[in-house]
């Protein structure tokens, strides 16, 4: 019986031993790997080239329509702005009578028209570039007046801006029975006719020259009385005289 538990007691220290040295075995098997993983140079990695990423797409109002359009709070919404049309422009307002012309003058500082709004008016010096009522001045010579009204050119003759209204009155008052008493006769259609300088109401001065008067209708270069009929061009317009002829 103690020959067996000998036996026994060897096999159990042999197994021990055994053990013991594969255990060992195995630790410094384990151990040298350790050591040759550390001493192994890594070498470098290759790596792919990198792709460039597509660029972002512009954000476009028109792909989110649809989110305004259905609304369900709002069903009626539209999207779509209404711009009301802008308002048309007021009409341009009628264009004034044009001055009227008197006559010009230059002394070496440029022309100087006489000119009034009305024929009723004071007449007053323009120069080009000054204002007379709506009208701006832009140029005027012998034969043409320039002007400005709210941009636009207005180009007349002198004979067409002249103030012929002086003359024009006594006849048109004539013909509308101005002033006319009731019982009076009739007044005849026929304009009178002024007898030469020596009627009623003429006024001569030292030079021996005065104004024609209203309804004179003596042709020019008429001679009565030892007068002569002209029209004289001066600074201030056309003007009917009679002056003395020959020295009389």
């Amino acid at each position: 019986m103690n020959r067996k538990l000998i036996a026994l007691d060897l096999a159990l220290v042999a197994l021990l031993a055994w053990a013991g040295y594969g255990l060992r075995q195995m630790w410094l098997a384990a151990k040298a790997r350790e050591r040759a993983e550390f001493q192994r140079k890594i070498g470098p990695v290759p790596v792919a080239p990198l792709t460039p990423l597509a660029g972002a797409q512009a954000v476009v109002p028109a792909k989110y329509k649809n989110i305004a359009d259905k609304n369900l709070l709002f069903k009626d919404r539209n999207s779509d702005v209404q711009v009301d049309p802008p308002p048309p422009p007021p009409p341009e307002p009628p264009m004034p009578a044009l001055p009227l012309f008197h006559g010009q003058m230059n002394i070496g500082d440029g022309p100087t028209a006489f000119m009034s709004v009305t024929a009723t008016s004071p007449y007053e010096p323009i120069h080009p570039g000054e204002t007379i009522g709506q009208f701006k001045l832009l140029s005027v010579n012998e034969k043409e007046i320039e002007l400005e009204w709210h941009g636009k050119k207005v180009k007349k003759s002198v004979d067409e801006m002249l103030d012929n209204s002086t003359a024009a009155a006594p006849q048109q008052q004539a013909d509308a029975g101005v002033g006319r008493p009731v019982n009076a006769p009739p007044v005849s259609d026929q304009p009178k006719v002024v007898e030469g300088p020596k009627d009623e109401g003429q006024h001569f001065d030292n030079f021996g020259t005065a104004s024609c008067q209203p309804g004179d209708t003596t042709p020019d270069g008429a001679v009565k009385n030892g007068y002569r009929k002209i029209h004289r061009q001066t600074p201030f317009g056309n003007i009917c005289m009679w002056e003395k002829v020959g020295g009389q």
